[in-house]
């Protein structure tokens, strides 16, 4: 498995999202307890050095599955995490991103995965609007928290272009994560600035969204075309085609069954050629 820096950290390009560990709509706890943490367990195993999760899946939900499962941690091991939202009592979702209720979020997530640093931390922006002042403050708020060693690293979520460009030129940025795949590629002008930099894009939804009835990205005729070629899965094909698009995409696929775990992770061994990346981008 090829490897990408997720700031000072070199992660396998292939990682896993937890969120889906969490009960449905990600919200209050698993349907399988002892799966979800077999799935954590066999990640590790498989050579995973790379989680991402949220103090608000659940909430604390998923936190404490994959402290229950892992801690103590493996030294290689890089823990993700975002802020700038909560959970109401009925698993709505609302926006918690001011700047003390960033720390604050923070501080659950360090409290809740049982460490005293993560990796990086997202900041979820709630909407792609013009940087202002308080976009400032918020990442104020993230760099003091990294300069008090609770992060290594900061990243951004749900960016837009001119926010990741304000963002770069106020603090270094590690990670951007927005929703990308071969239906959506809505933020392929934020994927080829952090290209660009030398930043880690970690799409979400790679294989589209989990929440939906039917599936426009595995559903694609040329994907699955592709897939009855090779031999492969749609889900393996598309994890790989995603993963062709530049060198510094990370991808963390969730699922809540060992064995699409195990399908996801054998998606780094597949070599696409150009004729059938072109094939499966369409025109």
């Amino acid at each position: 498995m090829q490897h990408f820096p997720l700031g000072s950290v070199p992660v396998s390009r292939i990682g896993y999202g937890a969120m889906q560990l969490a009960g449905p709509g990600v919200f209050g706890p698993p349907r399988d307890h002892d799966q979800a943490i077999a799935v954590l367990r066999r990640a590790v195993e498989l050579g995973v050095d790379h989680i991402d999760t949220s103090q608000y899946y659940g909430p604390d939900v998923v936190n404490e599955l994959i402290r229950e499962a892992l801690h103590p941690y493996p030294d290689n091991l890089a823990l993700v995490s975002k802020v700038g939202a909560r959970r109401d009592d009925t698993g709505g979702w609302l926006p918690h991103d001011e700047p003390e209720q960033l720390r604050a979020g923070i501080e659950d997530n360090l409290r809740t995965l049982g460490v005293e640093q993560l990796a990086a931390v997202n900041l979820r922006m709630m909407q792609r609007s013009a940087p202002d002042q308080r976009f400032d403050d918020q990442l104020e708020a993230m760099v003091k928290a990294r300069e008090d060693g609770l992060i290594a690293g900061i990243g951004l979520s749900e960016v837009s272009l001119e926010q990741l460009l304000h963002a770069a030129q106020h603090t270094e940025i590690v990670c951007v994560q927005n929703q990308f795949n071969l239906v959506d590629r809505s933020s392929q002008p934020v994927l080829d600035e952090c290209t660009a930099r030398g930043i880690a894009f970690v799409p979400f939804f790679p294989l589209g969204s989990g929440f939906a009835a039917d599936n426009p990205v595995l559903g694609n005729e040329q994907l699955r075309a592709v897939a009855a070629e090779l031999d492969r899965t749609p889900a393996q094909v598309a994890l790989a085609w995603t993963l062709s698009v530049a060198p510094n995409v990370l991808l963390i696929p969730g699922t809540s069954s060992v064995s699409h775990l195990e399908e996801n992770l054998a998606a780094g061994d597949i070599e696409l050629s150009a004729e059938a990346q072109q094939r499966i981008s369409g025109p």
